[in-house]
This record gives C-alpha cells, sequence and structure tokens, in this order.
C-alpha cells in the first residue's frame, strides 16, 4: 500500500481523539515505509528527483538499493519485532501504548498488498515467512478503492465523533 494510504489508515481510529492522537496515528502507519525507503531516498536524493520530474518510473530497482534498505525493512515490517516493541513500552509505560497499533496495522495491510516480485512483507522475520502473493497496490482499481473506503471511514469516523461530541476537548478537532 502507498505511504499516505499506511498514514491515513494508521490515523483514522484516533482522529477522535485528538490532534496529537490523530499526528501520532498518522506518523507511525507510515514509519515502517519512512524508515526503510525514506532512508533511501535522503541517501540517493537524485533518484527521488529524477523521479518527481518524471524522468523515471516504477519503485527503484531492486539492484539500486542499498543492504541497509533491505534489514530496515524487515525491522519494520515483522508483526514479531512489532509485537515485541508494544510489549516492552508497555511494560515501561504500565500502559498499553494503543496508537502503535497504527504500525501493525501498516503491516497487516501489506500483506495482502504485496507479492514476491517485488519486498515481499516479512510479517514473521526473524522467523520464516510464508510468501502471499497478494495484489500490487498500485494497480488503479485497488487504489480507488482503498481512497474510498478511507473516504467512508473518515466521514464514519466525524460523524460518530460529532454524534458522541468527542473530539471537542482541548488540542481535539473540532469536527
Amino acid at each position: 500500500m502507498d505511504v499516505l494510504a499506511h498514514g491515513l489508515w494508521g490515523g483514522v481510529a484516533f482522529y477522535p481523539h485528538g490532534a496529537k492522537r490523530f499526528a501520532a496515528g498518522l506518523a507511525l502507519g507510515m514509519a515502517p515505509d519512512l524508515l526503510s525507503f525514506g532512508l533511501f531516498h535522503v541517501s540517493h536524493p537524485g533518484w527521488l528527483s529524477l523521479r518527481l520530474a518524471g524522468q523515471i518510473s516504477g519503485p527503484p530497482p531492486l539492484s539500486i538499493l542499498p543492504e541497509f534498505v533491505f534489514h530496515a525493512y524487515n525491522l519494520t515490517h515483522s508483526l514479531v519485532v512489532w509485537a515485541a516493541l508494544f510489549a516492552l513500552i508497555w511494560a515501561l509505560r504500565k500502559r498499553p501504548p494503543w496508537v502503535f497499533l497504527a504500525w501493525s496495522l501498516h503491516i497487516v495491510c501489506d500483506i495482502p498488498t504485496h507479492n514476491s516480485a517485488y519486498f515481499p512483507t516479512p510479517y514473521l522475520w526473524p522467523f520464516p515467512t510464508p510468501l502471499v502473493e497478494g495484489i500490487l497496490w498500485a494497480t488503479p482499481w485497488f487504489m480507488i478503492t482503498n481512497y474510498s473506503a478511507l473516504l467512508a471511514a473518515y466521514l464514519g469516523v466525524v460523524l460518530l465523533a460529532r454524534k458522541l461530541n468527542l473530539g471537542r476537548t482541548e488540542g481535539g478537532f473540532s469536527g
């Protein structure tokens, strides 16, 4: 799934709970990709410039990606690693870090939207992970369906928040 959609899905459940939680959900929803591919784009600004200028299209070829991208992708797209971090944060803070669920949602959404041709989701890493031959997230019908579902989810959350008078606290959104 594209990084923006990941962020929007990560933030939707936290929208009624104020701007800070929404922003955290948005950021944590995008974090797995930003901490892997984002690092590539920072370290290779020329590739991104060519991409934005329309001189090249598609994702970066596997052959030009540095090793750290593959390692970071394994770490950031593993439910095993995520669960360990969730448990550690819970133990340290003495309460569950619910907003951290946005990160796990990213991983779960990637499983059926990636295939073995380009970065299959290593959701059980460091353990052997059965490959899922998913649909490509950039397929037009999927993009339309996904963003339509996001629109419906946000409309539903905003309407529910208004009905329940949520999000009207300090720092919250006023629908």
